[in-house]
């Protein structure tokens, strides 16, 4: 995993300070890493329009478009002139050279997006509102210069941002850029150096927030040969009046590795021979998953899973019912929360007292997790999204591999079953969920049909072809 920053300002600082590094060579590594991807990926002599601005962001676009003269068609934009003093020096070095300055946004195979970068606080002006509507016209492959221009601190666009395919960002991860409504902006994530390794940059500066990695994932491995299928925890399912969600959700626990795994509610003949079903919680049970399609709580059941203490994952209809409170007063049993953001909102009014819509709650979905799980310090808590975010007390972590592929009903039911597998194979909360989010995520990855067409049982059939790492 990769730390994630909400600033990298102080990082920078610090290279001046302690490892007597300038701005300028700073500077210089940044619009390297961008030059390095364009000759790597866009051949020589193509056209590159690189459209700056007046701080140092547009500093390091003006040292881009002296780093591939000559090997490059490069034209310079600079709408609004330059301001800051690294700006002015580099404008300074390129007007020494035979660069070609446009008064207009034109054409050409690569758009370099150096107007704003990261710390964006104010709302764009007309002009530079004017100015992305063009770039977005152009054919051309868009490259951000280490934040789209309109992505502020948060991750929101103000109110308008450049739909790029690439942002090439600078030194380390910045948090902005994982916000669901970033997704669509940032295109793929590329991090470059500075002048000095990510391990010095980093150094020294905690961070509480992580990116998930690919690597990251560890699939369940059964290492031993003498055991039986109580070795590997008995998850109970409570079925709802959905119970199609339920089944969905013994199915990923059962391929997911769980010993056993029983629905539990009414009897019925329809659900699948691989699972059991019975009308009470098994007295072996090592967890529970609760939500999936209920819309209505039985009293005898809904008690008997409060009294037993077992690792329980909710989902679904708990997030609507008071009942919800009940367990988070259970400070003692370890309680895995995933709600998407309208059950979130509904679990947030329950809970605490400052209002919250969904608005309100996707322009600041980091802030609000962190709020809430400061408040639940024994829950683990991930919200659903284009980026799920995944969090127990101070701790947060960010799950960027999910894909328009899993809006489809279902896919949450899959999850629950994935997390309370694991939940029954003996793993905390926190791991359960991480691994459980990203063996959804790798599983929707490796699917190969149609975007629209995978099915939740396409996803639980892609869990079992999951390799080790």
């Amino acid at each position: 995993m990769q730390p994630l920053y909400k600033s990298c300002y102080p990082l920078d600082q610090r290279c001046y300070d302690d490892y007597h590094l300038t701005e300028d060579i700073l500077m210089e590594h940044a619009s390297m890493g961008m030059a390095n991807y364009i000759r790597k990926n866009f051949k020589e002599q193509s056209s590159i329009l690189i459209v700056c601005g007046v701080g140092n962001n547009g500093a390091d676009g003006i040292v881009l478009a002296r780093q591939l003269q000559d090997s490059y068609k490069v034209k310079l934009f600079l709408p609004f002139g330059v301001r800051s003093v690294m700006a002015e020096v580099q404008l300074e070095r390129v007007q020494a050279l035979d660069i070609e300055f446009v008064d207009e946004v034109c054409e050409a195979d690569v758009i370099v997006d150096a107007i704003f970068g990261a710390g964006l606080s104010r709302e764009l002006n007309e002009k530079t509102r004017k100015i992305i509507v063009q770039l977005e016209e152009l054919n051309g492959f868009k490259i951000a210069c280490d934040v789209p221009t309109g992505i502020d601190i948060n991750g929101n666009p103000l109110p308008m941002a450049l739909f790029c395919d690439v942002t090439i960002t600078m030194g380390a991860l910045k948090e902005c850029l994982y916000s669901d409504i970033a997704k669509d902006y940032v295109g793929e994530i590329i991090c470059v150096d500075l002048g000095i390794s990510h391990l010095k940059y980093t150094q020294g500066f905690h961070t509480n927030s992580y990116l998930l990695e690919e690597k990251d994932i560890r699939l369940p491995l059964r290492d031993r040969q003498n055991t039986h299928k109580g070795s590997f925890g008995h998850l109970a399912v409570i079925k709802g009046q959905k119970e199609g969600a339920s089944i969905l959700s013994g199915l990923s626990a059962l391929r997911f590795g769980a010993g056993l795994v029983t629905l539990v509610g009414e009897e019925s003949s329809s659900i699948p021979i691989s699972l059991m079903s019975d009308e009470v919680l098994p007295y072996n049970t090592t967890a529970i998953a609760f939500g999936m399609g209920v819309l209505e709580f039985e009293d005898e059941i809904t008690q008997e899973i409060l009294e037993d203490k077992s690792p329980i994952i909710l989902d679904a209809g708990t997030f609507s019912n008071e009942i919800i409170l009940e367990f988070l007063e259970q400070t003692d049993r370890e309680i895995v929360l995933t709600p998407h953001p309208k059950e979130f909102v509904s679990l947030w009014n329950m809970t605490i007292d400052s209002p919250l819509n969904i608005a309100i709650l996707q322009a600041n979905r980091f802030e609000k997790v962190r709020e809430f799980c400061s408040l639940f310090p024994n829950v683990t808590l991930l919200l659903k999204g284009a980026n799920m975010i995944i969090s127990k007390q101070n701790r947060l972590f960010i799950n960027h591999f999910g894909t328009a592929q899993l809006s489809k009903g279902g896919s949450g039911d899959v999850l629950s079953g994935l997390i309370g597998s694991l939940l029954a194979q003996g793993y905390d909360g926190l791991e359960a969920t991480i691994q459980g989010s990203l063996a959804l995520t790798a599983s929707s990855n490796s699917y190969r049909g149609n975007s629209y067409s995978m099915l939740p049982t396409d996803l639980i059939e892609r869990v079992g072809l999951l390799k080790f790492s």
